[in-house]
């Protein structure tokens, strides 16, 4: 029985955004990757993906993405989003923690994922650092 693909990825972004940890790892297959291209950094299989979304729950508690649009082909789901937040917990990146700044964000994002039977095995994130830095005050 085939997956519907849109489906699954609304399903994904929705536990995300209610930070349920356990929910988004099992979104994924058990070698699935996340990919921040804006930093770069890849979290790979079940004891890293729940990291993402713990980090910006920290940083971002009232963290929201408004989802534009939805390209379909085969098992690739593009979504064009923006990230909208306020920055209230420190951020913590592979080059040191950048302390909450208090401002927020509404930045352009494109996530690409690849699923396997109705499940992440790659996702691509592919925010707009610099807009971010900049609406962070941190640029």
């Amino acid at each position: 029985m085939p997956h519907d693909n849109e489906k699954v990825i609304r399903a994904a972004y929705r536990v995300a955004e209610e930070q349920d940890v356990t929910g988004w790892i099992a979104a994924f297959t058990q070698d699935g990757t996340f990919t921040d291209m804006s930093i770069p950094l890849t979290y790979c299989g079940p004891d890293e993906l729940g990291k993402t979304v713990e980090a910006y729950a920290k940083a971002f508690p009232d963290m929201h993405r408004e989802l534009e649009r939805f390209y379909l082909d085969g098992d690739v789901v593009v979504v064009q989003l923006r990230l909208q937040g306020t920055h209230l917990g420190p951020l913590e990146l592979p080059s040191g923690t950048v302390p909450p700044t208090g401002r927020r964000m509404d930045a352009p994002c494109c996530d690409v994922f690849e699923l396997v039977d109705g499940k992440i095995k790659r996702f691509d994130c592919y925010p707009s650092g610099t807009v971010i830095a900049a609406q962070l005050g941190l640029a």
